[in-house]
């Protein structure tokens, strides 16, 4: 199945990983070095009555939805918390964008129905299916600790942000995988047979 298409989507999907990995890398380093504030948003506070002298029509009751905290001169775990809520999604793109730029690789060298075409697949599924869900439960855990260290009232413990309905696509590539795996087999019992 060496196709312009399948050749075009493996070299791209090959690029983007690399600069996946060098934003991860530049911007660790680089946020690292940084002396500037860290600022979080929560919306603990988000049903919360805004002052009286906004300019709102006659009846109408404002609150907040997010509030912005930002530490002028943050501490090595502060800014170690900021880079937990940035760089974990970066890390698993690129190790994702990686895996798949290997599975198209795979596919253009020896076809879309074999035995190593279906493990990758297989291997790619599992990735995704459970990086997405520790990814986003060290994002939202580095952010709910860099609030709780800006304001201890809210307090800091597990949450889980980001996409997770990608736990759903990691799973159907496990179980097409598996499929696949199924119909190599098939398909080599059928030509010893032959």
């Amino acid at each position: 199945m060496n196709t312009r298409l399948t050749r075009t989507l493996a070299s791209v999907t090959f690029a983007l990983a690399v600069l996946c990995g060098l934003v991860f890398i530049g911007t660790g380093f680089t946020h690292m070095l940084d002396d500037g504030a860290v600022c979080v948003q929560t919306g603990f506070w988000r049903n919360a009555p805004l002052a009286d002298n906004l300019p709102v029509g006659k009846g109408v009751e404002a609150s907040s939805s997010a509030t912005r905290l930002c530490q002028n001169s943050p501490s090595v775990g502060q800014r170690a918390a900021d880079l937990g809520g940035q760089l974990p999604w970066l890390l698993f793109g690129s190790l994702a964008l990686l895996l798949f730029s290997r599975l198209l690789k795979a596919v253009l060298l020896q076809g879309p129905f074999t035995d190593t075409v279906s493990r990758r697949l297989s291997v790619l599924g599992w990735f995704v299916a459970a990086g997405t869900p520790l990814a986003g439960l060290v994002v939202g855990w580095s952010q709910s600790w860099l609030v709780g260290s800006m304001a201890p009232i809210v307090g800091s413990g597990p949450t889980v942000s980001g996409p997770q309905v990608l736990v759903l696509a990691g799973l159907a590539a496990v179980i097409m995988g598996k499929i696949m795996r199924e119909g190599v087999r098939m398909r080599e019992d059928l030509e010893g047979t032959i």
